[in-house]
């Protein structure tokens, strides 16, 4: 047996003897993503772009969870590894159907390009959906756990090779992402962008590490050698293996102006660490080995830590088994429904919610009856999806229900009016005086004015239900001139409703009926008109996302969710979107008041906080006593937040630090211990580095962050102080 097939060697001591026996040519094909067979060394065909970020994608039919950011919504860690597993085993049965059948493209294989780790530091960044939020410590937490799920619990074989993403200082704007250099503060490097990648490496183990399109620190991202060099692999020790984002070393000769051609940027790449090139540039390696830009022992380097990767997957051996049964079956649907459930969050509630008493509602929106508002980018493909409207039906009982669509998602731009908004009370004779030869009215049939029947539909109801909001055709990952003129290439210009939905809004509004308005959208939304009874932020919650606002509405459970990203009243507050400072950002350094605050989210109950108490030793346990004063069982999300007290300006006002759940009956009362580690207690210096400081800490423990504007909302706290 050939030692590279020999399962008692390290996969290190195979990985190097495979590839000693490998021609040049031959180490070269195996770090482009598409990796074609070598059948002398019995090596199959594998496309190592594969995506789960909620749930396994672009596969076919398989479990489709809520988006990235409604897990984040969770607060819940070990929920979010159930999910990462339930996406790396319906990743491993899809692999092995299609193998079955010789098929190994794209999207079949089983290296995952997820997690997304990125924070989402702007609100008008499309992607932003795809992350965690906001806090680097939630955002560490999350993708750990997913990592985790993802990759599986043997010790020597992975069940997928999950994937961070996108390192590092990548969060929009979309339209920049392959020409912009990304300039920060050691200390916002160090404090806000890595902390999750590290925690990614160090406690996920992550197999894999993408980098992103951008340049940082003049450098870029997939050859720094600060970001791969420095700090990845020396400071973090990190063994995997680096794989660039699609295109991002075209971008060097193409947009960066970094190299002059192809040869130049895979030697560059492959010299300062990026083993694998997803996309086409490797493909000059030999020619920049023949240039002697590049030796081939460098390559060597890349493809071992590629074939050590490919064994850990069990390329010759596969212990790794499932029941194929549990493909989209009973087991994974009912942890995405839970999942659901856990990501609503509640945002106003006058008494409105739960619905009772009422014969009649009107159900209206575009997002009512949308499939694509349940999806989120980078989805799969659901064997049932079950829309807003369809939960509320399953929910309402005898209550009769009415529907209307009241508008278009965007405002309707016709392409042959040169993008002009056709607004309801215009018609084409009004626009032209004449129809123009050219015209298709094929373009305009479906989108023409519902709200009059939205309204006739809301005055008929004893009641209201508004689903507004987005979906991933106006915002998610670099578009090019779809959607309307509010939004740009995927991103955001303001926190507003789109134009129609806010004017339909408003016309619904002033009639005087109670009103709830659901909200679907994978960022935050400015949304604050006091007219409005109650608000909920559904995100974009996965097949089965409707069923789980249906039952929220009607009170068959409570709501838990608790906000990932601080809602802001607008733009205005915030520093220019290319500005990648975090001061006056996120909820650790902005103080300005808030719509709702990070970590904010209200229950059909009220809980209250007693009985702190803090012992600082290896790490700092707290406990605290949690009652449920309310009239309903419910899960109350406990938040620790801490603040070193000798701290200055330049440090955050406090950060999370621990995150525990209860659920608890009525009355019921519980207590609850939260551990916080020293690293969680980290202060960051003006050069990057990092020391828990001696002195006096302050540590905030409750339902949400201890700041004024939660308070004024009803959020409970209790305050402690500790030294170290």
């Amino acid at each position: 047996m050939e030692p590279y097939r020999d399962p008692s060697l390290s996969f290190a001591e195979r990985a190097r003897d495979l590839v000693s026996r490998m021609t040049l040519e031959e180490k070269i094909s195996q770090i482009l993503s598409s990796a074609p067979a070598l059948a002398r060394f019995d090596l199959p065909e594998m496309d190592w772009w594969s995506e789960a970020l909620h749930g396994i994608a672009r596969e076919g039919t398989a479990t489709m969870f809520p988006q990235a950011i409604g897990m984040a919504a969770t607060f819940d860690p070990a929920l979010v590894r159930q999910v990462g597993a339930a996406a790396g085993i319906e990743a491993r049965i899809k692999h092995e159907q299609y193998a079955a059948h010789g098929v190994r493209d794209l999207y079949k294989g089983l290296s995952i390009y997820s997690p997304n780790v990125n924070i989402f530091r702007d609100p008008r960044w499309g992607r932003g959906q795809e992350t965690y939020g906001e806090d680097p410590w939630l955002t560490s937490q999350m993708g750990v756990a997913y990592i985790q799920g993802l990759q599986g619990d043997d010790p020597n074989y992975l069940r997928t090779a999950a994937c961070a993403k996108h390192y590092a200082v990548h969060s929009g704007p979309e339209a920049d992402r392959h020409v912009f250099n990304a300039l920060v503060s050691q200390k916002d490097l160090h404090e806000t962008y890595l902390p999750a990648f590290e925690a990614c490496v160090k406690e996920g183990k992550v197999a894999q590490v993408m980098g992103a399109y951008n340049r940082s620190q003049n450098e870029p991202c997939c050859a720094s050698e600060l970001l791969l060099g420095k700090i990845l692999r020396e400071d973090w020790g990190f063994q995997g293996m680096v794989v660039s984002d699609f295109g991002a070393i075209a971008d060097f000769h193409k947009s960066h102006n970094l190299t002059a051609d192809e040869a130049q940027s895979a030697a560059l790449a492959i010299q300062k660490g990026c083993d694998m090139n997803l996309g086409f540039v490797y493909l000059y390696a030999k020619d920049a080995v023949e240039r002697g830009i590049l030796s081939e022992e460098d390559i060597d380097t890349a493809c071992r830590r590629v074939m050590q990767t490919r064994l850990r997957l069990g390329v010759y051996e596969c212990p790794l088994q499932y029941d194929h049964a549990l493909l989209d079956g009973p087991e994974h649907r009912a942890l995405n429904l839970q999942t659901a459930r856990e990501s609503l969050v509640l945002l106003k509630n006058d008494g409105m919610l739960p619905l009772r008493g009422i014969e009649s509602v009107a159900v209206i929106g575009p997002n009512a009856m949308s499939l694509k508002a349940l999806m989120g980018n980078y989805h799969g493909d659901a064997s049932e999806y079950i829309t807003v409207l369809d939960g509320i039906r399953h929910n309402a009982g005898a209550v009769r229900i009415r529907y209307s669509s009241g508008c278009e998602l965007v405002p309707f731009q016709m392409p042959s009016m040169g993008g002009r908004t056709v607004t309801s009370d215009e018609s084409m004779l009004h626009l032209f005086g004449r129809v123009p030869e050219t015209f298709n009215f094929l373009e305009l049939m479906g989108h023409g004015d519902r709200s009059a029947e939205a309204l006739a539909c809301a005055e008929e109801s004893d009641a209201v239900i508004l689903v507004l909001g987005l979906d991933e055709t106006i915002e998610g990952e670099e578009m090019h001139g779809e959607g309307c003129d509010e939004f740009a290439d995927g991103d955001k210009k303001t926190l507003l409703l789109p134009s129609n939905q806010r004017r339909l809004l408003d016309e619904v509004l002033a009639l005087g009926k109670p009103t709830t308005v659901v909200l679907m959208s994978g960022s935050a939304l400015a949304v604050d008109d006091k007219r409005i009874n109650a608000l909920v932020q559904a995100w974009y919650p996965g097949a089965l996302g409707g069923e789980a606002v249906g039952e929220l509405l009607f009170g068959k459970f409570s709501p838990s969710g608790r906000l990932p990203v601080t809602f802001y009243r607008g733009v205005e507050d915030l520093p220019d979107f290319t500005d990648y400072s975090m001061k006056n950002r996120t909820y650790r350094y902005y103080y300005g008041e808030p719509l709702y605050p990070f970590g904010f989210g209200l229950s059909y109950t009220s809980f209250g906080y007693s009985r702190l108490s803090i012992r600082a030793g290896e790490d700092v346990t707290a406990t605290v006593q949690v009652t449920n004063l309310g009239a309903v069982a419910g899960r109350e999300v406990i938040q620790g937040y801490v603040r070193w007290d000798g701290g200055d300006e330049t440090q955050p006002r406090w950060h999370l630090c621990a995150v525990e759940a209860v659920t608890l009956r009525p009355g019921e009362a519980a207590s609850i211990q939260l551990t916080i580690p020293k690293p969680a207690l980290y202060s960051y210096r003006a050069d990057g580095s990092r020391a828990v400081e001696p002195g006096s800490y302050t540590l905030w423990v409750g339902g949400g962050q201890p700041d004024a504007r939660s308070a004024e909302l009803g959020v409970s706290v209790v305050e402690g102080r500790f030294a170290l």
